[in-house]
């Protein structure tokens, strides 16, 4: 493994673990209960923390697969749910999420940055981080 790719496997855990405290700040610290779209998302976060570290202890690049799985779902479930707060067609039929709805915002800060939208930019990230990791093992071979 070369040191570019320790680096960018490096910052891949990094994006994973910010956005698992994220989450956790915004429902352990400032109280926001999740609705069930966020615990899905959560779901495909969580697990990047661990998998990740441990490939990054391990010297594997090869986890970039499943990082680019996990980031594509989570990433996509990320944008319906963006999709939900902000595009009024999509908030109108919106099922309904339990409790919480998947429509209500939390944080709306410059008007555009949610907390699904934070979800979204690690998921895009990791999953960019990724794709450049399956490129580099291409060109290895």
């Amino acid at each position: 493994m070369t040191k570019r790719q320790e680096n960018v496997l490096l910052s891949m855990w990094v994006v994973a673990l910010i956005a698992t405290s994220g989450s956790f700040y915004f429902s352990e610290i400032r109280g926001y209960a999740p609705c069930e779209l966020c615990w899905i998302q959560r779901i495909f976060m969580y697990p990047l923390v661990i998998v990740i570290g441990v490939a990054y202890i391990q010297k594997n690049v090869r986890i970039a697969v499943t990082a680019i799985i996990f980031s594509i779902v989570g990433g996509g479930i990320s944008l319906y749910h963006y999709g939900l707060q902000k595009l009024d067609f999509l908030a109108e039929s919106a099922p309904s999420c339990g409790q919480v709805p998947c429509t209500g915002e939390y944080i709306n800060y410059l008007g555009f940055i949610t907390i699904p939208f934070l979800a979204l930019t690690a998921f895009i990230l990791i999953a960019g981080m990724s794709i450049y990791l399956l490129n580099t093992l291409k060109e290895e071979k």
